[in-house]
């Protein structure tokens, strides 16, 4: 596998445990220094506010709670996010339409480009 996120820090924020089990383990396999997640708006946000990160994968709803506060955080540190959901393009939040989505289920292949792309300046 290639090891492009090799000493890069990503935050996942998602409430399905084995989804972010899968993310985890993919990133691994990516080279990906440091993973952090959070299942909670609350925990993701004094995640983005107490680190540094390189990249972050953000579901658009934990638990029926949406997660556009973490977007606002993410943008406003410069972070480069990609949404990773269920939802489709059409479901995003006005003013969010050209954010990167990865659509669940992917394959590590899409979750590959997706991350990717947030790389490029």
């Amino acid at each position: 596998m290639d090891k492009f996120l090799n000493g890069r820090s990503v935050l996942v924020v998602e409430d399905e445990m084995l989804i972010l089990l899968m993310m985890e383990d993919i990133l691994a396999d990516f080279g990906c220094e440091a993973v952090s997640a959070a299942s909670s708006v609350p925990k993701a946000m004094e995640l983005i506010e107490g680190q540094t990160f390189d990249l972050a994968l953000l579901d658009m709803n934990l638990d029926g709670v949406e997660t556009y506060v973490l977007a606002d955080a993410l943008a406003a540190k410069g972070v480069p996010f990609a949404f990773a959901t269920g939802y489709s393009n059409r479901d995003k939040r006005a003013g969010y339409e050209g954010r990167p989505m990865l659509n669940k289920p992917f394959n590590i292949e899409e979750m590959a480009k997706v991350l990717a792309d947030l790389l490029e300046p």
